[in-house]
């Protein structure tokens, strides 16, 4: 049990590090988009490989370290509904539904897509 905790910590810290530096690399087109691009990229991408990692049978240390770990650190659930909340806040209901319905639908296509791959 200690190494599967040990795996999930350490793939989170590999997959936040990744989503912080990607965070930072589109900090330039902060306000050039009506959409949160960095956390949508994100957040799809990370279905993408999720629907990857989860199809191959793989062993479950390899599963707890990509997939808890690694795709856990890297997506960001909470970052999303923080950006929904903010944009229907600030008078853009109509971005902020399009963006939840993109993120929501795009990541549960990008997911069968990665089982299919």
């Amino acid at each position: 049990m200690l190494t599967l905790i040990i795996l999930a910590g350490s793939g989170a810290a590999v997959g936040a590090l990744c989503r912080f530096g990607l965070m930072r690399l589109a900090q330039p087109l902060n306000g050039r988009w009506p959409l949160p691009v960095a956390t949508l990229f994100i957040n799809l991408t990370g279905s993408l490989l999720l629907g990857m990692i989860l199809t191959h049978h793989l062993p479950l240390n390899w599963q707890v370290f990509l997939g808890t770990g690694i795709m856990g650190g890297y997506t960001t659930f909470s970052t999303m509904i923080n950006e929904v909340v903010l944009l229907s806040r600030n008078h853009h209901r109509q971005t902020a539904w399009s963006y939840l319905g993109l993120s929501l639908l795009g990541g549960l296509g990008l997911t069968l897509i990665g089982t299919l791959i």
